[in-house]
C-alpha cells in the first residue's frame, strides 16, 4: 500500500464540527504494542472523539501496517516536515474537530481524558489545555530519580509552574488546542520538533515555543492545566539509565538555546528560573533531610538533582558562549 493510498480521504471533507479530533504521531515499529494500546484507549473514551488521525513519519512499512489494522482510523504520512512538529501539523490540517487533542504513540489515555479536556474549554479565553502525564514504568524506577526530573522521561514533574490553573505551556505528550488558535498562531517550529537523526534524537520544546507565541497572538488568552485529563506515558528501561538522563539534560539545553533565540530569554526561561533557584534547592534539602532520617537513597537523589541542574545549565551556558563567539 502506498503512502498516498494509506492517507487518502474522501474529497468531500465535512465542515468543522464540535468536539475533539485526536492526533497521534508515530515513526517506529519499536512502539507497535504501545501504539495499539494508545489507539484503543482513545476509542474507549467516555466522550467519543470526532475522529482519530494517526500520522506516520518516514516509515512506509509502519504506514501500510497501521492503515491495514486500524481500519476506523485515518492513517496518513507526515507531509509537513520531518519530525514530531511536522506530524502534528499534518494531523491538524486534516482534522475536522473545533478542538484538537494530541497523544504520544507510547501513551494511553484514561477513559475521561477527552471529556476533561472538553470541560476545560468552558472558559472562553482558554487557548489550550495541558493534562497530567504519569509515568508507566516498564522496569524499575531509578532510585536516584526524583519527581522534579520526571520531565526527563516526558512526564509531569514536581515544581511544574502553575498559577492557579494557568501554565506557560503544556507537555506535548498530552495536550489540547483550539483549532482556530492553531491556525492563527501558525503551527509549531520545525527546528524544535523532536525527530530522529544520525546523532540520535534531536529537538524538543516545540510546544513551549508554540504556547508562548499563541499567547502573544491572542491577548487575554491563556493555557490551563487540567490534571484530571490524565495519560500514562510508557517509560522503557533504556530511559531509566544514567546515560539517558545525561543525554536528555543536554538535549534540553540545546532546545532552550534555540527557544530563547526564537522567543527571547525572558519568555523562554520564565519557568526555568524559578525551577532552578527555588524548586531544585528545596528538593536537595528535602533529600538530605531524608538521608539524615535514615533513607539510604536520600544522598543519591540529592546528588542526582545537583548533577541534572549542572549538566543542563552548563551545556546551555556553553552553547550560548559558542553562539556569541560565532556572532562576534
Amino acid at each position: 500500500m502506498s503512502a498516498a493510498e494509506a492517507g487518502s480521504r474522501p474529497e468531500a471533507v465535512p465542515e468543522e464540527v464540535d468536539g475533539l479530533s485526536v492526533v497521534i504521531c508515530a515513526y517506529t515499529f519499536d512502539r507497535w504494542e504501545e501504539l495499539v494500546a494508545a489507539v484503543a484507549s482513545v476509542k474507549a473514551q467516555t466522550l467519543a472523539p470526532v475522529e482519530v488521525i494517526l500520522v506516520v513519519d518516514a516509515n512506509e512499512e509502519l504506514l501500510a501496517r497501521a492503515a491495514a489494522e486500524f481500519t476506523d482510523v485515518l492513517v496518513v504520512p507526515n507531509t509537513s516536515g520531518r519530525g514530531l512538529s511536522g506530524g502534528r501539523m499534518t494531523g491538524s490540517e486534516l482534522a475536522r474537530g473545533r478542538l484538537l487533542a494530541f497523544l504520544d504513540d507510547d501513551a494511553v489515555a484514561t477513559p475521561d481524558w477527552l471529556a476533561e479536556f472538553y470541560r476545560a474549554y468552558d472558559e472562553p479565553n482558554v487557548l489550550g489545555v495541558g493534562g497530567l502525564v504519569t509515568p508507566l514504568w516498564r522496569g524499575e524506577k531509578p532510585r536516584w530519580l526524583t519527581k522534579e526530573f520526571y520531565w526527563v522521561v516526558g512526564c509531569t514533574y514536581a515544581g511544574l509552574p502553575v498559577d492557579g490553573r494557568r501554565i506557560r505551556n503544556p507537555i506535548g505528550a498530552n495536550m489540547s488546542i483550539r483549532a482556530d488558535v492553531l491556525r492563527r498562531t501558525g503551527g509549531w517550529a520545525l527546528e524544535l520538533g523532536r525527530r530522529e537523526g544520525a546523532k540520535g534524537t534531536l529537538g524538543t520544546a516545540d510546544e513551549t515555543e508554540f504556547a508562548i507565541r499563541a499567547v502573544r497572538a491572542h491577548p487575554g488568552g491563556y493555557w490551563v492545566f487540567q490534571p484530571s485529563a490524565e495519560v500514562l506515558h510508557t517509560v522503557t528501561p533504556e530511559r531509566t539509565t544514567w546515560r539517558y538522563f545525561v543525554k536528555r539534560c543536554r538535549l534540553e539545553a540545546h532546545a532552550k538555546t534555540i527557544l530563547t533565540g526564537l522567543t527571547g530569554s525572558d519568555a523562554g526561561l520564565s519557568s526555568e528560573r524559578s525551577y532552578a533557584t527555588r524548586v531544585l534547592p528545596r528538593a536537595v534539602l528535602r533529600e538530605l533531610f531524608a538521608a539524615v532520617r535514615g533513607d539510604r537513597d536520600g544522598v543519591r537523589r540529592a546528588l542526582g538533582i545537583v548533577a541534572g541542574l549542572l549538566i543542563t545549565a552548563g551545556e546551555y551556558a556553553r552553547l550560548k558562549t559558542l553562539a556569541r563567539f560565532r556572532n562576534a
